[in-house]
């Protein structure tokens, strides 16, 4: 598809003013994204021409990020957001690029491009979030664990890893234990292949159910109803329940008998029973 150029330039920095450049011919955009660099390095940044070619420059060249994302297509991510990505890369690219460098601008600007999308993955993908120092060492091991195997006919040992690594014992089981976090299972996903295992699922497998969770309900009730209560009576509840002391010693703190603080206790706790049940 041809894209239309303007006979008419800006008077002041002489760019011709394109009609969609997301639109052009590669040949055109190569040929005239050079023009629109060589201006934008002489252009006062924040003026109106500047902003004109450095906008045009990232639309004219959008097929760089849309030709790098299409490798990335395999890695289950919208392929848009992989482009708004790697658009990231080409502003990059657009403002770090130096005219005297005389390299071609799709040279120095696609390893911005993918570089900003393999960044967006590292730090994206992973179900579990680590330390970058292990996610790049997760790849380092997965290469070296290939090689190994390949080489050996057995699944390699920690040593023989942190041999061909160049790294520790300690820190190859480091990075094979942050290699659990990079994808995560459903505790829906169903397990086994038999027909009378198809209905199973992980879930039924890990865990157990916690009895204290069936009093968070009864706690979240029963706060309201222990700010009703006077100062005294909670004052008691607090000493017994929370310091854990005994009865003797909250009538010492509190200058009454045991027995009085006995009564007292049933009183408050028979008081908050019945409020309880009413609520249910």
């Amino acid at each position: 598809m041809t894209t239309h150029v303007d006979a008419a330039t800006d008077t002041d920095t002489e760019l011709p003013q394109i009609t969609n450049p997301q639109q052009m011919a590669p040949k055109d955009a190569r040929q005239l994204t050079k023009l629109f660099l060589d201006q934008l390095a002489v252009l006062e940044e924040g003026t109106r021409e500047y902003q004109y070619a450095r906008n045009t420059l990232i639309e004219m060249n959008m097929s760089l990020v849309r030709f790098a994302a299409r490798r990335f297509r395999s890695n289950g991510q919208d392929i848009e957001d992989v482009v708004q990505v790697g658009t990231i890369g080409l502003i990059k690219a657009i403002d770090r690029f130096e005219i005297s460098r005389e390299v071609q601008f799709t040279s120095f600007a696609v390893p911005y491009i993918v570089g900003e999308i393999k960044r967006f993955f590292r730090d994206t993908s992973w179900s579990v979030h680590v330390p970058r120092r292990l996610q790049e060492a997760r790849a380092e091991l997965s290469r070296a664990t290939d090689e190994l195997s390949s080489r050996l006919g057995r699944k390699p040992t920690a040593s023989e890893l942190a041999a061909l690594m160049n790294l520790t014992e300690a820190e190859v089981v480091e990075a094979q234990v942050a290699a659990n976090g990079y994808t995560a299972a459903s505790l829906d996903a169903a397990i086994g292949s038999d027909s009378e295992d198809q209905d199973a699922a992980l879930s039924n497998f890990i865990g157990q159910e916690d009895p204290a969770l069936a009093l968070v309900e009864d706690f979240h009730a029963l706060a309201p109803l222990i700010a009703e209560l006077d100062e005294r009576d909670r004052l008691i509840l607090h000493l017994r329940f929370v310091e854990e002391l005994g009865q003797a010693q909250i009538g010492e703190r509190l200058g009454i008998s045991q027995m009085q603080v006995s009564r007292l206790i049933s009183r408050i706790l028979s008081r908050l029973r019945t409020e309880m049940l009413a609520q249910n």
